[in-house]
């Protein structure tokens, strides 16, 4: 996988910068490549990673994810998650124009109900590292976690989450591998009781 992403890259990047008509052909072939490699290695059909390497367009670099960790009562806030049925701390993709303390605060509300203000970012991981154990995906992603101070708000679904709830460090239900893993999860109650931890990242 991390190869594939690698080959991406370089025809990513060959295709933002060359010239040439014979060398963009090549990284036309080059990224074709890396597709097929991807698709063979996470059974998704081959189409499916064609299209979305082809939409990728400027200089390469790692997509940002940003994920809140909310809590009360010394309980975590978790959304379930429709794609999977599995559950996560709320967040996702960065959108352009957006500042990262703006991004999780806003994928908190849409997709909880909750109003939150970030007051620390307490990790920035490298969902490719191995010790995280996500599992496979197309793109290489920094993952941004924020702990937030609840504001108001009440619990409510989204399009893209059927479940809202706190639970306990002992009680946390099965996760979102794709988002967020246990390890994680563990490591925000440890910024949580204590606030002098200073940033994990990769």
């Amino acid at each position: 996988m991390e190869w594939g992403q690698q080959l991406q890259a370089l025809a990513q990047n060959g295709l933002t910068y060359s010239k040439n008509p014979y060398d963009i052909e090549r990284y036309h072939q080059l990224r074709s490549l890396a597709a097929d490699i991807m698709a063979a290695h996470t059974d998704t059909e081959s189409t499916y990673i064609h299209n979305l390497f082809s939409q990728e367009q400027g200089y390469a670099t790692p997509k940002v994810d940003v994920r809140g960790a909310v809590f009360k009562e010394q309980k975590i806030l978790l959304v379930k998650e429709k794609e999977d049925g599995c559950w996560t701390l709320p967040g996702g993709w960065a959108d352009i124009g957006d500042s990262p303390k703006d991004a999780v605060e806003r994928e908190i509300y849409e997709e909880s109900g909750y109003k939150t203000q970030a007051i620390k970012l307490v990790a920035v991981y490298d969902r490719n590292h191995h010790r995280h154990g996500h599992p496979p995906f197309a793109y290489h992603v920094y993952k941004l976690f924020f702990l937030c101070q609840l504001i108001s708000g009440t619990p409510t679904i989204s399009i893209e989450t059927e479940e809202v709830g706190f639970f306990g460090k002992q009680e946390i239900p099965e996760l979102s591998l794709t988002r967020v893993v246990p390890s994680q999860i563990t490591r925000l109650f440890d910024h949580y009781a204590d606030p002098t931890l200073q940033t994990d990242f990769d």
